[in-house]
C-alpha cells in the first residue's frame, strides 16, 4: 500500500517570513503559521513539500514541510545549517530519540514514545512503542510523502515486528490520505493484529488497543505519576477517577494498596483495566478491585454524599481545553473537580491531580486546587508539582502540556 504514497516534491519552495517569526524559528519554535509568511514562491506546492526558509540576505534558516490547508502552513524539521531531508536525515533524527529512551527499557518499561512530534523534529507525527509494536499517529498528509523514508528508518533502528497506521482527525478526513490508500488502524509492516498487544511499564504488564484505542492505545505520558502512586500505596483505599484502562489502578494494586475503585465513563475502558488487573495477579492478586461506569462529577459527588472517604485520590481527566477559548471553562471544570475530591480524601490522604491541557498552565493548576483547598478550610502539608516524563521532552512553550499536582491533605 505505500507504493501509493505521493513522492516527495523536487522542487522546493522558498519563503521568507516576519522578522518577529524568524526571531523564532531561529530559536527553535517548530510551527510557522500563515500570517507570518511574507513570500512563498510556489503558494500551491503539495502537502509535504519541503519548503526552506532565507533571511533577507538569501541565507539559510531552517527547512520544513510545507501544509497549505493548516494554519501551521510549515512545520520545521530542522533549523541551522544547511541539510538534506533524507534518509540519512531520518535515521539520524530516529536513531537520537531512540537511544536517548533505551533507560526507560532497563527500569522495566517497553512501552514509550519513540517520537513526540515538534520536541523531536517531527511535527505532525508521533510514534509511539509498544514492545515490538511501533504506532505512527499521522496528523497531516504533509507527511505522506516521507513515510516510507521514515518507515524504512524506524526498522533499521528500532527492532520491530510490525508497524500500524494511526489517523489523527483532520489527516483522516483528508482526501489525499484516502487517495494513497490509508486508513485508521491499518498495519502497513508485519502480521496483522488478532487483539490487543502486551507491553511493560514500570515492570507491571499492560496491554494496549493499538488499532482501536484512544490515541496510539494507551496513555504512555504518566508512567511517572504511576510509579510514585505505586511507591505511596501501601495498605490504602484508594479511588482512581477518569481511569481509562487503569495505569493508576494497577500500580496502586501492586504497590499494596488493599482497595482500589475505578471509575471511568467507558464501559470497555474499564473492562480492560479488570484486563490489566489480571495480567498482573500475582502482585495485585490480593485487592479488592472494583468498577463503577459513570460521569466523574456525578460519581464523585455520590461518594462524597455517602461519606467515602480515601487514603489516596486520583483525578487524571481528559484535556477539557482544545483551543484557548475554552481555558476558562478548563479552569472552572478543575476546580469542580477539586472541590468535589476533596471530601473524599481523608485527613493525612494523598490528592493528585493532572491536567493534560497546553491552554492550563501550571500556575493555573496549582492557583485552582489551592483555592479548593483553601475554600474548604483544609490545607497541603507538602506537595510538589510534576511535569513531562523522558520520553515526552518539551522544546518550545506550547509543547508543554501535562501537569500534575499531588500532595498529602490535611484537615
Amino acid at each position: 500500500m505505500l507504493s501509493s504514497l505521493p513522492s516527495v516534491p523536487s522542487r522546493r519552495l522558498a519563503i521568507r517570513l516576519t522578522p518577529d517569526a524568524l526571531r523564532q524559528v531561529r530559536g527553535g519554535h517548530p510551527w510557522v503559521y500563515a500570517e507570518a509568511i511574507t513570500s512563498v514562491s510556489e503558494p500551491s506546492a503539495p502537502p509535504g513539500t519541503l519548503g526552506v526558509v532565507f533571511d533577507k540576505d538569501r541565507r539559510f534558516v531552517a527547512i520544513g514541510l510545507w501544509d497549505p490547508t493548516s494554519p501551521i502552513r510549515l512545520r520545521i524539521l530542522h533549523a541551522g545549517k544547511p541539510r538534506a531531508i533524507d534518509s540519512d536525515h531520518w535515521q539520524d533524527v530516529i536513531g537520537r530519540a531512540y537511544r536517548s529512551r533505551q533507560v526507560l527499557t532497563r527500569r522495566g518499561s517497553n512501552g514509550w514514545r519513540l517520537l513526540h512530534g515538534e520536541n523531536d523534529g517531527t511535527g505532525g507525527l508521533v510514534i509511539d512503542r509498544y514492545d515490538s509494536t511501533l504506532v505512527c499517529k499521522v496528523y497531516s498528509s504533509c507527511w505522506l510523502p516521507h513515510l516510507s523514508a521514515v518507515l524504512e528508518a524506524l526498522v533499521a533502528t528500532v527492532p520491530t515486528d510490525r508497524v500500524v497506521l494511526r489517523l489523527g482527525r483532520l489527516a483522516a478526513a483528508d482526501r489525499a490520505v484516502h487517495e494513497a490508500g490509508l486508513r485508521d488502524g491499518m498495519v502497513l509492516r508485519g502480521d496483522v493484529l488478532d487483539g490487543p498487544v502486551l507491553f511493560t511499564e514500570n515492570g507491571l504488564t499492560f496491554e494496549a488497543d493499538v488499532i482501536n484505542g484512544q490515541k496510539t492505545g494507551h496513555f504512555l505520558d504518566q508512567r511517572d505519576n504511576r510509579q510514585m502512586i505505586k511507591a505511596t500505596s501501601e495498605g490504602a483505599r484508594v479511588l482512581d477517577v477518569f481511569s481509562c484502562t487503569g495505569g493508576f489502578s494497577v500500580h496502586a494494586a501492586a504497590g499494596g494498596a488493599t482497595h482500589v475503585h475505578s471509575v471511568d465513563i467507558a464501559e470497555p475502558a474499564l473492562a480492560t483495566a479488570k484486563r490489566n488487573m489480571h495480567h498482573n495477579r500475582t502482585v495485585t492478586g490480593s485487592v479488592r478491585h472494583v468498577t463503577t461506569t459513570g460521569d466523574a462529577f456525578e460519581v464523585m459527588d455520590r461518594l462524597g454524599r455517602n461519606g467515602e472517604q480515601y487514603d489516596v485520590v486520583i483525578i487524571d481527566p481528559p484535556s477539557f481545553a482544545s483551543k484557548s477559548s475554552e481555558r476558562d471553562g478548563a479552569i472552572r471544570a478543575y476546580r469542580k473537580l477539586s472541590e468535589l475530591g476533596l471530601p473524599l480524601v481523608r485527613p493525612g490522604g494523598r490528592l493528585l491531580q493532572a491536567s493534560c491541557s497546553s491552554r492550563v498552565t501550571e500556575d493555573d493548576l496549582v492557583a485552582t486546587v489551592f483555592s479548593a483547598v483553601r475554600s474548604q478550610g483544609r490545607s497541603f502539608r507538602s506537595y510538589e508539582v510534576t511535569g513531562h516524563a523522558l520520553d515526552h521532552p518539551i522544546t518550545f512553550p506550547q509543547g508543554a502540556y501535562l501537569k500534575a499536582l499531588t500532595g498529602i491533605v490535611d484537615g
